[in-house]
């Protein structure tokens, strides 16, 4: 039966936790040159409505590892961006490829694309949701720490997709997650209390200073996601006070971990000391994209 990757709460903690135990293979034969041609023969195509850097390549360059392809679609070059009905892209891209990774804004778009897509659809990327992203942070930290499920989270900054993502990896794996953000940019209700009910233990507040006291790992985003642009001026006023950096360091745990999902606006949500500091683990989580995707392909694909 086909299985998308759409939204994190979509799977039980034992099915991604095989996920990261897949990863570990993958990662491990790719770190001593072993080919893991799992998906040999096979083709991801791959659509985005939003620019990306570390999508694209941790996929493209995932698939050509796994011994697949991957085809790149820009929206602006499909017909589906000049207004075919989502249903009718979806059912002709089935007939060609094995899998579909789409980028975009809408969470419906992903879904409904999943909904009359005979293959595995993952999501690249929404407004809504960032699963790939997350699942790629929790592996990391579980790199650095083994007892990483019972560590202290916290989100500081916009209450985004990520901040989302992070509401929904709690309520499937346990721990406990802090989340500041001003009032005005909280993380989205209905998922907030989906986690709640699943027995989630999330705190809210608005102070970065009680979300950070004693965390073990802090993690946070850009102020201005894409497509928000315009309001990049209004959210700088809105998020004073909401920056990781050095003084904040010390609420923490002494050996805590931070991490950030890029592009970062340095000095701006994150402070250049912090990101390029012995707390950070950033450039770890975004090379795990790589190998955490790989293992999402696999289980879906094979």
């Amino acid at each position: 039966m086909k299985k998308d990757f759409l939204c994190l709460t979509d799977w039980s903690r034992d099915e991604l936790e095989q996920i990261f135990g897949l990863t570990r293979e993958l990662k491990a034969k790719q770190k001593r040159g072993e080919e893991h041609h799992l998906l040999k023969g096979k083709t991801l195509g791959m659509l985005f409505e939003k620019s990306s850097t570390r999508t694209r390549v941790s996929f493209e360059v995932g698939m050509f590892q796994l011994g697949g392809h991957a085809l790149f679609l820009s929206s602006g070059n499909t017909q589906m961006g000049r207004g075919e009905p989502i249903k009718d892209t979806a059912r002709c891209m089935a007939r060609y490829v094995d899998g579909v990774m789409i980028r975009t804004f809408s969470q419906s778009v992903v879904e409904e694309f999943a909904a009359c897509s005979s293959v595995p659809v993952v999501n690249g990327l929404t407004d809504l949701y960032h699963p790939c992203q997350v699942m790629a942070d929790l592996f990391t930290v579980s790199e650095h720490r083994a007892n990483w499920r019972e560590l202290n989270y916290c989100w500081i900054g916009d209450g985004n997709n990520m901040a989302n993502s992070w509401i929904n990896a709690a309520a499937v794996f346990g721990f406990e997650l802090r989340v500041a953000t001003p009032d005005t940019y909280r993380p989205d209700g209905t998922v907030m209390e989906r986690a709640r009910k699943m027995g989630a233990r999330i705190s809210y507040t608005n102070s970065p200073r009680e979300a950070a006291r004693g965390a073990h790992v802090l993690n946070t985003d850009v102020w201005a996601s894409m497509g928000q642009e315009a309001e990049q001026k209004e959210r700088e006023i809105a998020f004073q006070g909401y920056q990781i950096n050095t003084e904040l360091l010390k609420t923490a745990a002494a050996d805590c971990l931070v991490m950030h999902c890029l592009p970062a606006h340095r000095n701006e949500e994150i402070t250049d000391e912090v990101i390029e500091g012995p707390h950070s683990i950033v450039f770890d989580e975004a090379e795990n994209r790589l190998h955490v995707q790989k293992a999402i392909l696999a289980t879906l694909m094979q």
